[in-house]
């Protein structure tokens, strides 16, 4: 059985995404700890836990090393810190980047040997701020840009390994619970997308036939 890491995978779209690969892959569910990895685990017996800290560089080393092929990898994890040009922080700008885009290629860069042993296949998970950026999004936006040209430049290099970006449109999480109310509105989850939608389009992607390459996928909210 083909194997898949899938970061992030504790809840949400992470979670989504790999109840939707189980059926045919063995997961291995990322997340910062094997506690919050507790329900996904019982609900999807067959995958594995993968609880490593994606920013504790020599942890990572470790966990990645201990993977000798790997045939899809869902890079779902990061962070929506948001916040105007004037009111963000250094830090903040450290963090976002950090985690949306450094720890991807670090992690990425360590598996590689597995993914060329398997003739694997890279989704990132992006966003619309990864095509357009909006006022009090900057840093959010600037960390899925890299992450696009992260992807357009590991599919120049990496011939026999497939980078699928997948850029949705505004997602029913928890996350986006938490944008909304920094915005001020009231969430209403009808005018989202659905987590379920999205990893039906990481699957077709990644089902996509070997004659094919597919490069980025666009969802957007009808």
């Amino acid at each position: 059985m083909p194997t898949a890491l899938v970061t992030g995978a504790s809840r949400g779209l992470g979670a989504a995404i790999a109840r939707e690969l189980a059926p045919s892959h063995h997961v291995l569910l990322g997340a910062r700890s094997a506690e919050s990895l507790a329900d996904i685990s019982a609900e999807l017996p067959d995958s594995t836990p993968w609880p490593v800290d994606l920013t504790d560089y020599p942890a990572v080393a470790e966990a990645c090393a201990r993977i000798e092929s790997l045939d899809v990898l869902v890079h779902n994890a990061g962070i929506a810190d948001l916040g105007t040009i004037a009111d963000s922080s250094v830090d903040q700008w450290r963090r976002t980047l950090e985690s949306n885009v450094i720890a991807v290629a670090e992690s990425t860069r360590l598996l590689l040997p597995a993914l060329r042993a398997a003739g694997g296949h890279v989704v990132l998970i992006n966003s619309g701020a990864g095509i357009r950026a909006n006022a009090g999004w900057a840093s959010y936006a600037a960390s899925k840009f890299a992450l696009r040209a992260f992807g357009d430049a590991l599919r120049l290099e990496e011939k026999d390994i497939r980078v699928t970006s997948i850029h949705p449109g505004r997602i029913d999480t928890d996350m986006q619970r938490e944008i909304v109310a920094h915005e001020g509105g009231t969430y209403e989850p009808e005018n989202f997308l659905k987590p379920t939608t999205v990893a039906r389009a990481v699957r077709n992607a990644v089902d996509t036939p070997a004659d094919a390459h597919p490069t980025e996928v666009v969802l957007r909210v009808r």
